[in-house]
């Protein structure tokens, strides 16, 4: 900067010296001065922000050596720096026409300029995260001067004379880069970076393949200028050829636009790695019988392990107070230790609060952010060469329900931009059924209250009515002992509720068991007569029987024998005193099916739709509504199926269906 100061200082002495002579003599002061800038530059350029600064200047001793020699042969040749000087055609400051020394004096500054320009775009690109963030503006001043520099040299090299007028757009440059610079120096930590950027970003710099479209360009308009007889908005045109270029470079180095321009080309033009409705058919097959959120949380890492080709797949979970990470499934640790019952929950209120409002899956090895380091060390990398780590938000309907972390992929291979867009779309899937899952959990949770509610309900009173006749028992108990009619009476009391108690804990725990079914090829009609056998002289009830020939089918005696006698009770307590119960049995249609009907006091339809078969839903006084939910399952898990038609006032028909053997 102080360089480029003491040059301004030449440019405005000569742009206010009337005389050529004495012009022509401050323009050479100045070039003195300008042949010391290229060792400045490319001094700062190839040191500033990176750790490996002495090394590059050890590796650049070669162009170091020749920028440092400039101003010795400056200084030597600088009487042939100039030829005359000529008038400007509008009478304005003139055009001082140069020499062979002027021409190798800007020659070397445009190739210093497009070199300088070059380390920083090195230093530019090898940076991340919050190192570019504390470098911009200072790369971004030092630009706008060398851009500007490359312009002004390029149209003196052009015109192979020397216009003052140039120099004022030097001059704006350095006015307009001071600022930015200033605003380096206040960004947190700017001295204290170390970028190694590697040489493989000169083989795809944008800067020698911008500066050489550039100097191509000028070279053929100037070609054409001077064969077509002169073109006076030349200088003009070239300056929007600049421009243009910049504003080029501008946005193929914004990370946004680079981003969008690979997803667009990966979406458009490159051919797809996976097969989206492959993949999506094997998750959907995969999660959707997984009702339990471990279960899910395995099927999910083992299927992202198995796509991505990733040693280590795991999937963490937000715990109810949502400031901390729960360890679900992993393909590389156990998240159930066997030190303790469950892994210890992870503090991560920063990841939670970050990934809440960023659903893209993101690689976390190249963010130096306080949730990415939180996620780097939950999910260490296993291999030296496994590659870059990435975590996948798991969000649904805007709540962040979980992360998965994926690394260690086979063979080290990096994930491209395909696999971030799969990411997406298999974290998205993985969202929605956690949050089914979830959802799926809450309402069995909520049934199980309202059974364990009913059951208490039927429960508590039944026990209420005992213990009231128990206790009406004892308190006659010192006044009528001596009678014995009394205390025969009071031990069936005792006995009637006594087997009462028993029954109802025998009805209950049938529903904790799981049911088995044992099938033997048996015949239907001798299951129905011998549950008949005890039921036909029920007084207060006709019994009727149609039993027609059946053939022999699998199925459980004992279960169905349940069935029979339930269905049987039922209809005989709804009926009225001399009331019809009616059993038959029949073949239909590949069925075997048996018939119990009524004309009892029915039932409405809107407890035959919504509480027949649910447990503890009853109509009778003394029942606990578990007959009719037993004897479904026993069917159901036959293969067979129960249909009920009922009128209010006139009776009820059940029908068992069971099929035959095909």
């Amino acid at each position: 900067m102080g360089v480029l100061a003491v040059e301004s200082l030449y440019v405005g002495l000569s742009a206010s010296e009337p005389l050529p002579q004495q012009a022509l003599a401050w323009q050479q002061s100045r070039l003195v001065a300008l042949s010391f800038a290229p060792l400045a530059w490319l001094i700062f350029s190839a040191s500033y922000a990176r750790g490996s600064g002495p090394k590059i200047l050890l590796r650049d001793r070669v162009p170091l050596f020749l920028a440092a020699i400039l101003p010795v042969i400056y200084i030597v040749f600088r009487d042939r720096t100039f030829a005359v000087p000529l008038p400007s055609a509008a009478g304005g400051p003139p055009l001082f026409r140069l020499g062979w020394c002027g021409v190798f004096l800007y020659s070397a500054v445009l190739i210093a300029a497009v070199l300088t320009v070059l380390n920083l775009e090195r230093t530019f690109r090898a940076s991340v995260g919050t190192m570019r963030w504390r470098i911009k503006f200072m790369l971004l001043g030092v630009g706008v001067l060398f851009v500007v520099r490359i312009y002004t040299n390029s149209q003196i090299l052009v015109f192979r004379g020397l216009d003052i007028t140039l120099d004022s757009l030097n001059s704006g440059a350095l006015i307009a880069a001071t600022p930015l610079i200033v605003r380096a120096f206040f960004r947190a930590g700017h001295f204290d970076l170390d970028v190694y950027p590697s040489q493989s970003v000169l083989q795809n710099s944008v800067t020698v393949l911008l500066a050489g479209v550039y100097l191509l360009i000028i070279g053929v308009l100037a070609k054409a200028v001077t064969y077509f007889g002169g073109d006076g908005a030349f200088a003009l045109k070239a300056f929007l050829v600049l421009v243009s270029l910049v504003a080029l470079t501008v946005v193929l180095q914004s990370d946004h636009a680079r981003l969008q321009l690979r997803k667009f080309i990966s979406r458009n033009f490159q051919r797809p790695l996976y097969d989206h409705r492959t993949v999506w058919q094997k998750f959907t097959a995969a999660t959707a019988t997984r009702v339990e959120q471990p279960d899910l949380a395995r099927a999910i890492a083992a299927l992202i392990a198995d796509v991505f080709q990733a040693l280590s797949v795991s999937v963490w979970l937000v715990n109810d107070k949502r400031d901390a990470l729960l360890l679900a499934a992993s393909t590389s640790a156990s998240p159930t230790p066997e030190s303790s019952g469950s892994p210890a929950p992870l503090p991560a209120a920063d990841v939670i609060s970050h990934l809440q409002t960023h659903p893209e899956p993101v690689d976390i090895e190249l963010l130096s952010y306080p949730w990415a380091a939180t996620l780097r060390e939950c999910h260490p990398g296993l291999f030296p060469h496994g590659g870059h780590r990435a975590c996948v938000p798991l969000l649904s309907r805007g709540e962040l329900l979980g992360v998965i972390t994926i690394g260690d992929r086979v063979g080290g291979a990096p994930l491209t931009l395909q696999d971030f867009e799969m990411l997406k779309c298999v974290g998205d899937h993985a969202a929605v059924s956690l949050m089914n899952a979830q959802l799926s959990q809450r309402l069995l949770q909520a049934r199980e209250l309202e059974a364990f509610q009913s059951m208490a309900a039927f429960f508590v009173h039944d026990l209420k009515n005992a213990a009231s006749t128990l206790n009406l028992m004892l308190k006659n108990l010192p006044v009528h002992f001596d009678n014995p009619e009394f205390r025969a009476d009071a031990l069936r009391g005792i006995a009637k509720t006594v087997t009462h108690i028993n029954r109802l804990i025998g009805r209950l725990s049938a529903l904790r068991h799981e049911l088995k079914i044992d099938l033997a090829d048996s015949d239907l009609n001798d299951v129905v007569n011998h549950a008949l056998a005890g039921l036909e002289h029920t007084p207060g009830s006709v019994l009727v029987k149609e039993i027609a020939p059946l053939p022999r089918i699998p199925l459980d005696r004992e279960q169905l024998n349940k069935v029979v006698t339930n269905l049987v009770l039922n209809a005989t307590e709804a009926v009225a005193r001399d009331g019809r119960v009616r059993v038959s049995t029949r073949q239909q249609d590949g069925w075997v099916v048996l018939t119990v009907d009524d004309n009892g006091c029915g039932m409405t339809n809107e407890f035959l739709n919504q509480s027949l078969f649910r447990p503890f839903q009853t109509t009778k006084k003394s029942g606990l509504g578990i007959g009719m939910f037993q004897s479904k399952m026993i069917v159901e898990a036959h293969g067979g199926r129960i249909a009920v038609a009922s009128q209010l006032g006139k009776g009820t028909t059940f029908q068992v269906f069971l099929r035959t053997r095909k």
